[in-house]
Parts: structure tokens; sequence; C-alpha cells
């Protein structure tokens, strides 16, 4: 029963609202312990779990490190940089992620992007900088939509361009459903066929990123007479 510590020091931790990860190193030490592990036994098992949940470990890492950047400036860096680029709009910018982030999944690297790493911290404050240098201070509302427009380029990049990699698990099972039903096909052929469909995607997402300068526009002008036409009556 005294091996079962382990589970009382991570209900007391978090109830406690400790470091969760400082909880859960302590209490698998404590539960090696108990077991009577040896010191270099528990060490040992905690680099082959690492070592087996790098990737995991990697995006745990991840959050603190971009929540430390944020806390430094990176967005306002952020909008600050776009905000010289006379020529940029919410729009532009996210087409041009869009064709990044398709292109980047199509090889392989799936990793370059996503909504931690890129949307919050670097996509969406720039695509916002780019609306306030052209309209000035932007409606909640507005804001909230550009979030959204920045968080969907991504997933629909990463979404058809990870379509078209041979070696994505995807494809790989299509490929092995095939050969169960006697048909051979190579990843490539079946890659292939992601093509069209990732262009068509990259189009369509493409014009409604476009479209939606106008609404922007529209929105804030809307917006403006609004706020007149209440400043009057008062």
């Amino acid at each position: 029963m005294l091996s079962l510590i382990g589970i009382l020091i991570v209900i007391v931790g978090f109830a406690l609202r400790f470091n969760p990860l400082l909880v859960v190193t302590v209490a698998g030490i404590a539960t090696g312990l108990a077991g009577h592990l040896p010191l270099e036994k528990i060490v040992t098992t905690f680099g082959e779990a690492f070592v087996k949940n790098r990737y995991l470990s990697l995006f745990i890492l991840t959050l603190p490190v971009i929540g430390l950047l944020e806390r430094n400036g990176l967005k306002e860096q952020a909008q600050r940089l776009i905000g010289k680029v006379k020529a940029a709009t919410p729009g532009r910018i996210l087409i041009l992620y869009l064709f990044i982030r398709e292109a980047a999944s199509a090889l392989g690297l799936t990793s370059l992007g996503g909504h931690a790493q890129m949307v919050r911290p670097l996509v969406a404050p720039m695509a916002e900088g780019a609306a306030e240098n052209k309209y000035g201070k932007l409606p909640e509302k507005v804001r909230n939509k550009i979030k959204a427009f920045a968080a969907s380029s991504d997933n629909v990049g990463l979404f058809f361009g990870e379509d078209i990699f041979i070696a994505f698990g995807a494809i790989l099972l299509m490929k092995g459903f095939f050969e169960q039903n006697g048909i051979m096909l190579e990843p490539l052929d079946i890659a292939v066929w992601g093509i069209p469909t990732a262009i068509a995607a990259f189009l369509i997402h493409s014009t409604r990123l476009f479209l939606f300068d106008r609404t922007i526009q529209r929105e804030i002008e809307a917006d403006a007479v609004a706020s007149k036409i209440s400043s009057e009556k008062e």
C-alpha cells in the first residue's frame, strides 16, 4: 500500500495548486522509493519516458517559452513591425501564412506553425497590426474575427497540406487498406491525388481572406456611423 503514496501526493499537490510538473515528478520519485527501486533506476526510468514521449515533452516546453516571449513584448513587436509595411492587410498576411503552412505541411514540416507556436504570438497580432495601421483602433468584434481567420488559415493549411506528404499516417492507412483488398498502390500514387484538393482549398480560403479585408472595412465604417449617431443623440 505504501507504493500508492504517489497518488496521494498528486491529489494533495493539485489541491494545493502546486506546480503540476513538480508534483508529478515528486510523486514518481516517491513511488519508486516506496517500491524499493534504487535512485539510479528511477532517474533512468524518467529519462526513458522523456525520450519515448519527446514530442509531447517539447510541446509542453513550448507553452511556457511562448508565454515568456509574450510577456516580454513579442506580440507588440510583431504589430510594430507589420505596421511599417504600408501594403500589408489582414487578408494578405493570412494568405501568405496559409501558403507557407500548406507548403510546409506538404513537405512533412507540420511542426512549422500551430496555434500556440505561431498563430497566437505572431500571425494574429501581425494581422491585427495591419488592420490598426489602416483603420486605427479596432472594435473588439473585428479583433475576434481576425483571430478566428488566423486560426482557420492554420487549420486549412495543415489539414490539406499534410495530405500530400507521402509519409502521412492517413496515406499509409489507405495504402494498407488497399493492399488488404488486393490493390497495390505506392504512397506517392495516393498523395498525388491530394494535390488538386490542396490547391482548391488554398484558392477557396484565399478568396475568403481577400473578401475578409472588405468585410473589416464595412464593419469599421458601420461601427463609426453607429458611434456618431449615438453621440448625436446624447
